[in-house]
């Protein structure tokens, strides 16, 4: 007998059967496209289409500068306004390479330096300065500046103190040259203090007098100077260092034994001279920029030339003593009988 073969009758079923759920599950998946829409932006390739690169950030914030004249201390003072102003307007400041030749040698500045095409290119707006800050130097406007004049003031820069020193840190081989040679004038002083004296001289023998109606440090003053650090410290060392080295040996008394005189007597190299300066513990400075300045890094006390010029002085319309000598310092008034006497 033969058995029937249900093979057949099964088949058309289950074509079927297959065939409703193909449809079930593109039914589902095409609602779920319609209620998600975001399913089909998923591939990379769709994403990248759907969403432009953003634009790269905006780092331009203009190109600030200032005039590169004068010595050491004039180039300093123009580095640290020009660091300061510019941080306080938003602005990218850039010096000279006549400036990085001055200072890069002795110091770690760190402000880039524009090239010499650059500087030709740039439409520079020129602002001038004067000697002390002013409130409208916080809102200067323009994105290409050059500032100029010869500033040198606490007052531009005093608020961010330990940034200008980190600017005007000297390098290592430099302080390990200053420190020998102040350690090589203790001798046998346990209780050493050293006492750094600028004496400018040079060129303001002439000008102060002739030109500014004032005067220069008279031997009296250093004396005067002396005097108080002697009172003050057990065992203090005096550093001369000048620009008129022989007036300071026929001037100041070393018959103490507590005088010593930079380069053996010689003039030396400025920033030699300035290094030691820094170095000292406490300052004498007479007049200008290059005093001022190794008071301010030496960081202790600082005794000053005061009221050196007379009250109609053309000079006092560009300097002003409160903004150039800090608060602390101690002034000693120059004599002005020579200026008097000749009035």
């Amino acid at each position: 007998m033969k058995v029937p073969d249900y093979r057949v009758s099964f088949r058309v079923p289950l074509q079927l059967a297959l065939y409703l759920l193909v449809i079930m599950t593109l039914s589902i998946f095409l609602h779920l496209c319609n209620r998600f829409p975001t399913l089909q932006r998923r591939g990379p390739s769709q994403k990248a289409k759907a969403q432009p690169p953003a634009p790269a950030p905006t780092t331009e914030r203009g190109m600030w500068t200032v005039n590169s004249i004068g010595r050491l201390g004039n180039q300093m003072g123009e580095y640290a306004t020009l660091y300061a102003l510019a941080k306080m307007n938003g602005r990218q400041a850039y010096i000279l390479p006549e400036m990085h030749q001055q200072l890069a040698p002795l110091f770690r500045i760190t402000l880039p330096v524009v090239s010499r095409d650059v500087v030709q290119r740039v439409p520079w707006r020129n602002y001038g300065l004067h000697d002390w800050m002013s409130e409208e130097y916080r809102y200067i406007k323009g994105k290409y500046v050059r500032l100029t004049g010869y500033p040198c003031s606490w007052t531009f820069y005093h608020h961010i103190r330990q940034e200008i020193l980190q600017e005007f840190s000297f390098h290592d081989h430099i302080k390990e040259e200053a420190n020998q040679y102040l350690a090589g004038l203790r001798g046998q002083r346990q209780n050493v203090t050293y006492v750094g004296i600028h004496v400018r001289r040079g060129d303001y023998v002439r000008v102060m007098p002739q030109i500014w109606k004032g005067v220069v440090a008279d031997k009296a003053y250093l004396e005067k100077a002396m005097s108080y650090f002697r009172a003050k410290y057990q065992e203090p060392v005096f550093v001369v260092t000048s620009n008129g080295m022989e007036w300071c040996r026929e001037n100041i008394n070393a018959s103490r034994g507590d005088v010593y005189f930079s380069g053996d007597g010689k003039e030396s190299s400025p920033g030699r001279d300035f290094a030691l300066l820094a170095h000292c513990n406490h300052t004498i400075m007479t007049i200008g920029t290059f005093g001022i300045w190794a008071g301010y890094l030496a960081r202790g006390e600082t005794v000053y030339l005061a009221n050196y010029t007379l009250p109609d002085s053309p000079f006092l319309r560009l300097f002003k003593p409160e903004a150039a000598f800090l608060p602390e310092w101690i002034g000693i008034d120059a004599d002005l009988s020579p200026l008097l006497s000749k009035t």
